[in-house]
């Protein structure tokens, strides 16, 4: 039995476990999330694993999953099963739907940002390990969850956030698992996505949200995968990041697998759509590999 939010009139709410019932249940609650420029419906979707006095895990790494869609929709293939998948692993998980156009940044980058800061809020009843938060994303949702890893210590976000001088810390990712995202404005660039994102200041912005320009010595480590063929967001986009990281000193781990189309969330026939399309088998290890490299992260030193 799972703890689940109900959507009556249009409203999101949540509905809540008395406390003896803690124990049995999955922590599946929905929290809206109301910044600047946000559209009606925007929230964040959580997937907490109960605490249990019988297991002797007690904190737990969680995932907070962005799912692509060029920043004009949200794919739902990209969501829920990304978290259940990172839910059996052992992790929590949550799912950030945030807006889309016609909403522009940094409406999407501060709805992030306020999602982190549910989580920081909740961890000590969700049994959150706060040093262990992923930001995860496909696509468009991948340059989301890479925005926050750029831009955690941004004076503007911090303040839009109500955050002092010295909260900096509770925007800042652990670590980045980025599916073939979206990342530079430049020649290789999905040009949907930066014009959905930024409107009518795209050429007053694109540089700014070409993220392998903004890679610094405080940018979280990444797991990143593609395709040779994508021929939506070319790799290049993900060798441009990659090439940065390592120029910064940033540890990352790159996978790119020579078949398979764009925005293959697992690749497998859990998420195929239409006339089953969307599923490469090989490339359906890249969870296994992302949970290898973050045990070896957050557990093996």
């Amino acid at each position: 039995m799972l703890r689940q939010a109900r959507q009556e009139d249009g409203l999101l709410g949540t509905c809540l476990l008395k406390p003896k019932e803690r124990g049995i249940d999955m922590l599946h609650e929905v929290f809206p999330i109301q910044v600047e420029g946000s559209l009606p419906g925007a929230h964040l979707t959580t997937y907490i694993q109960d605490y249990s006095d019988g297991m002797m895990i007690n904190e737990r790494p969680l995932v907070l999953i962005c799912p692509g869609g060029g920043y004009g929709h949200l794919s739902d293939r990209e969501g829920e099963p990304v978290a259940l998948a990172f839910l059996a692993m052992g992790y929590h998980a949550a799912v950030l739907h945030y807006s889309v156009a016609p909403a522009h940044y940094p409406t999407q980058l501060d709805e992030l940002a306020k999602a982190m800061l549910i989580i920081q809020e909740h961890a000590k009843e969700w049994y959150v390990d706060t040093d262990k938060i992923v930001v995860e994303g496909g696509s468009a949702g991948g340059h989301l969850a890479a925005c926050l890893g750029m831009f955690w210590d941004d004076d503007e976000l911090a303040q839009r956030m109500g955050l002092k001088a010295d909260e900096h810390h509770l925007l800042k990712p652990a670590a980045m698992i980025l599916c073939y995202p979206v990342i530079t404005s430049g020649e290789f660039a999905h040009r949907g996505s930066f014009k959905n994102l930024l409107g009518d200041k795209e050429a007053e912005l694109s540089e700014k949200l070409s993220l392998e320009k903004q890679v610094t010595e405080k940018t979280p480590t990444a797991f990143i995968w593609g395709t040779y063929e994508d021929a939506s967001v070319p790799m290049e986009n993900s060798l441009l990041l990659v090439s940065a990281m390592r120029r910064a000193g940033i540890p990352v781990e790159y996978h790119l697998y020579p078949r398979g189309c764009h925005g293959l969330a697992l690749a497998t026939r859990l998420t195929q759509s239409e006339g089953g399309r969307h599923i490469q088998k090989e490339c359906g290890s890249w969870v296994e590999l992302a949970h290898t490299w973050m045990e070896n992260m957050f557990f093996e030193g």
